[in-house]
């Protein structure tokens, strides 16, 4: 069973987002929160696996209650406002996941899915947006946390940059499903990132993915 928080502060999009993730079976809204404060202490009293976060609350916008919540439990943020500050401000603070509100409940079921695995999904919608500016920026210098990784970790990082998941990584590199697993979480590790999504970012933004 995923147990999920709802974070909104809205009253009826909370008993909307309630009433599409409570329909699945193996899905259930275990709490709410009506602003960025509540959302870290409901967090903290309940540990859900995932928490579905809007951007734009009061007290503690959505974006700062991510950064407190990372770490604690996989994030998939949500908002109305289609702004690239929004859509870097949640991936960078950690969120594992972007959506907006107007998307398909089905989407919005596959995203809490996806996080709940520890995969990355963004909306459709803006991935095009992500990717351009990704391919407008100057790598920046090489970190020397690249240096811990091992050649096996660098060509995992390189898939995984490319949008592969765990099981077409390992086809691609003849080894099982369980060691990419075990290569991508010591990657984590050794970079300091939240999550798949940051490591998506991280490789970009240091130059070891071809942006042609």
């Amino acid at each position: 069973m995923i147990t999920v928080l709802v974070a909104d502060d809205q009253a009826a999009v909370r008993d909307a987002l309630r009433t599409v993730l409570s329909a699945e079976p193996d899905i259930e809204v275990v709490g709410e929160a009506a602003d960025g404060a509540a959302a870290i202490v409901e967090s903290d009293r309940l540990r859900p696996d995932v928490a579905v976060v809007d951007l734009r609350m009061p007290r503690v916008d959505g974006i700062a209650a991510i950064h407190a919540l990372t770490g604690r439990t996989r994030v998939l943020a949500l908002t109305t406002f289609d702004l690239d500050d929004y859509l870097f401000g949640a991936l960078r603070a950690g969120a594992s996941g972007f959506l907006l509100k107007d998307s398909d409940p089905d989407l919005l079921i596959a995203a809490v899915h996806a996080v709940h695995r520890g995969h990355g999904l963004v909306d459709p919608r803006v991935t095009g947006r992500l990717i351009g500016r990704f391919a407008r920026l100057s790598p920046l210098p090489p970190s020397p946390e690249l240096d811990l990784l091992t050649d096996r970790e660098h060509e995992v990082l390189r898939h995984v940059a490319r949008g592969l998941g765990n099981a077409a990584i390992a086809r691609a590199l003849s080894i099982g499903e369980g060691t990419v697993k075990t290569h991508v979480a010591r990657i984590l590790a050794k970079l300091d990132v939240p999550g798949r999504v940051q490591l998506v970012i991280y490789a970009y933004e240091h130059g070891l993915v071809d942006r042609r």
